[in-house]
């Protein structure tokens, strides 16, 4: 394979066809604190951070529509494109010509990446960077560690229903989100939308978690963002340790405390910001009774499973 960057430097360059052990994703839900993790890991000079690259999305494409919960006359089955064709031969992604594209796709994912780890880590001299891709997209986790199963897996879980407030309070005006594609939801919309959301996050969850199940355990890490919430260091001496990346407990503290949510400012952090509360629990004043009931019809079993909802062992909110 071509070395992307080759006409940068004399020097071999550095390429993820032979150490995909130094791919990390970052994968579970959206508004899930991944950002925030993204940019305490971005820190470190080792790291070259790759941020929602949505391959996800281009690969898992949703099916049905999300005008379904709107208009389906029961809450509709969520599932993917290649769930739905993937026994059709004239589908490109089709399980009978897979050893066709999936040696193909690898080959373009990776000189993408490897094209943005020398522009980030050649400068700095790093010959061997771990590259950490925050993918929003990740219901597409089975696929992506099919095309890289030697790469590390760092399953950012928070509780669905903060997931779904905060994902409602950025469908308003003047939100953060409506340059990526969002828009002012309406009054009678706002329930259909919680539907929605709630069978994403629900979606997303199974995914990650079965990949996670079957990943080795050397190259994973559970990591809830109401631990990384309140102590913030500890949780990032355990991502470290699952990246093999060595970084002294009193750095971490220290990008910890550089990135907290106290020091924010004011003027960027609040309802219709990207930086919104950091404090769980929200959903119990944010949304209605009659949200919260849908969204425990559609989450309810893997919010039990996962221990956020009351009983021995519930994760505190």
């Amino acid at each position: 394979m071509r070395l992307i960057g080759a006409k940068r430097t004399n020097e071999r360059a550095f390429t993820l066809a032979e150490r995909d052990d130094r791919l990390a994703w970052i994968l579970g839900s959206s508004r899930s604190g991944s950002t925030w993790l993204l940019k305490m890991l971005s820190e470190l000079q080792e790291v070259v951070p790759i941020d929602d690259p949505h391959l996800g999305h281009h690969l898992g494409v949703w099916r049905p529509i999300p005008l379904a919960w709107a208009t389906a006359e029961e809450t509709p089955r969520l599932t993917t494109l290649t769930e739905v064709k993937r026994d059709k031969p004239d589908y490109f992604f089709s399980d009978r010509y897979r050893d066709a594209w999936l040696p193909a796709l690898r080959d373009l994912v990776v000189a993408r990446f490897d094209a943005q780890a020398h522009d980030i880590a050649g400068p700095r001299g790093v010959r061997q960077p771990t590259i950490v891709v925050k993918e929003p997209g990740s219901h597409a986790a089975a696929l992506l560690f099919a095309l890289f199963p030697r790469s590390r897996l760092l399953w950012l879980l928070r509780d669905g229903r903060d997931v779904v407030d905060s994902w409602v309070d950025a469908y308003r005006r003047d939100s953060w989100a409506l340059d990526e594609g969002a828009y002012p939801t309406s009054n009678h919309g706002r329930l259909h939308l919680v539907r929605w959301l709630s069978s994403v996050w629900t979606y997303r969850t199974q995914v990650v978690q079965a990949a996670y199940e079957r990943h080795p355990a050397p190259r994973r890490a559970l990591v809830r963002y109401e631990n990384l919430r309140s102590n913030p260091a500890a949780e990032l001496e355990r991502i470290c340790d699952a990246l093999e990346l060595d970084v002294s407990g009193q750095r971490l503290r220290s990008i910890a405390e550089e990135h907290s949510f106290e020091r924010v400012s004011a003027a960027d952090k609040g309802a219709g910001k990207m930086v919104r509360a950091a404090t769980p629990g929200g959903w119990r004043t944010n949304l209605t009774a009659e949200e919260q009931q849908a969204m425990l019809e559609i989450m309810g079993d893997k919010l039990a499973e996962l221990r956020y909802l009351p009983g021995p062992g519930a994760v505190a909110a």
